[in-house]
C-alpha cells in the first residue's frame, strides 16, 4: 500500500509558524534549524542523544551538525521533500524536552547547579 505524500507548508505558512509556535527555530536553505549552546563536549553528546531517541521514537529523523559547545538541528521531511506536519511535531518536542529547565518550574526538581562544573545547556533569557 503506497501512503499520499505528505502536505509541504509553503515559505511564508512555515515563517508565520516559527515565529508563533518556535521563536527559537528558524528557515533557511528549506530546512527549519536550531542551533543549541551547550556547556561541554560532554553536553553536546547528551543533547545528540536526547534528540536521536524522540527522533528514532517518532520515526522522522533530522541532520544534525555538532561541535565542542554546540548541536545545531535541522529537520525536512525528505520523503515530502519539504516542511511537513511531522517536522513541527517533531521540533517541539525536542524544544520542550532539550530547552526544558526544572529549576524555573519550582517544583521538587531543582535543575543543573549554576557551577560551571555542572552546566548543561546554555539557556537563553
Amino acid at each position: 500500500m503506497t501512503q499520499a505524500r505528505e502536505a509541504v507548508f509553503d515559505e511564508a505558512t512555515v515563517e508565520r509558524r516559527l515565529k508563533e509556535e518556535l521563536p527559537q527555530w528558524r528557515l533557511e536553505e528549506g530546512w527549519i534549524r536550531r542551533t543549541y549552546k551547550t556547556a561541554s563536549w560532554k553536553s553536546t553528546l547528551m543533547v545528540i542523544n536526547t534528540v536521536g531517541h524522540m527522533a528514532e521514537a517518532a520515526w522522522h529523523h533530522p541532520d544534525l551538525t555538532a561541535s565542542y559547545a554546540w548541536v545545531e538541528v535541522r529537520l525536512m521531511n525528505h520523503a515530502a521533500k519539504g516542511i511537513t506536519e511531522k517536522d513541527f511535531a517533531l521540533a517541539k518536542k525536542i524544544e520542550e524536552v532539550v530547552a526544558w529547565q526544572p529549576g524555573a518550574e519550582g517544583g521538587a526538581l531543582e535543575g543543573t547547579p549554576t557551577d560551571p562544573r555542572f552546566a548543561y545547556i546554555k539557556y537563553e533569557k
